[in-house]
């Protein structure tokens, strides 16, 4: 298929976010729909008890029905063609793209579908932050890599906790409020990325992300 305007990628994958603490764009589903965050929002102390996506401005009924968009249209046949359309037309704005400001990986097709989206925008750093190990750790075993461009980094579940050793073995990792590895700037909720001109999410050599919690 052959897309020609952006207003025909947008109808394909649903649009983009604009996370307002990010540099550039990103791709938002429903926190309902994460498989593990789902389970982890009944534990307490979890960071996805106190999920961001799932108060304040996320609970407004034109970001719902935009989260809802997105995910209906992950199943699209030409869902890959229409990202790597708009986030390469995208890319003068910001070369960095955040995935999933909201929601998670929901199964390997649709990881599989992320992957050839970063190889198709070989000049946008891609920052994907997950909690689905399993899913990751089976993709590694099967001998697979992830692109260059592409930052998988697994978060820690629980607030306070440094991650495993069984986890970082898989690749970067991110932590809320362990004191432990780099440290996100950001101090308060009008403050972003630019502010510090900080880019260490996307970075792969940066280990751990410790971050303030939301």
């Amino acid at each position: 298929m052959l897309i020609k305007t952006i207003k025909q990628a947008n109808q394909i994958v649903g649009g983009l976010s604009t996370p307002s603490k990010m540099p550039g764009y990103g791709y938002s589903l429903p926190a309902e729909k994460c498989k593990t965050g789902s389970k982890l929002r009944k534990v307490k102390g979890s960071v996805c008890s106190e999920c961001y996506g799932c108060k304040g401005r996320y609970c407004f009924d034109v970001v719902q029905n935009a989260l809802w968009r997105r995910y209906n249209c992950i199943r699209k046949k030409h869902w890959v063609i229409g990202m790597s359309y708009l986030i390469n037309a995208r890319m003068n704005k910001c070369p960095e793209f955040r995935w999933h400001d909201v929601g998670d990986v929901q199964n390997r097709t649709h990881l599989n579908k992320i992957i050839k989206v970063c190889r198709a925008t070989p000049e946008v750093a891609h920052w994907l932050p997950t909690k689905e190990y399993d899913l990751i750790k089976q993709f590694l075993r099967e001998g697979n890599r992830f692109p260059a461009n592409l930052c998988v980094r697994l978060s820690v579940p629980i607030i306070g906790q440094k991650p495993k050793k069984s986890l970082t073995k898989l690749g970067p990792t991110s932590t809320v409020n362990s004191g432990y590895g780099y440290q996100c700037p950001v101090k308060s909720g009008e403050e972003g990325c630019d502010d510090y001109d900080c880019r260490a999410c996307w970075d792969q050599t940066v280990k751990n992300v410790d971050y303030r919690i939301h």
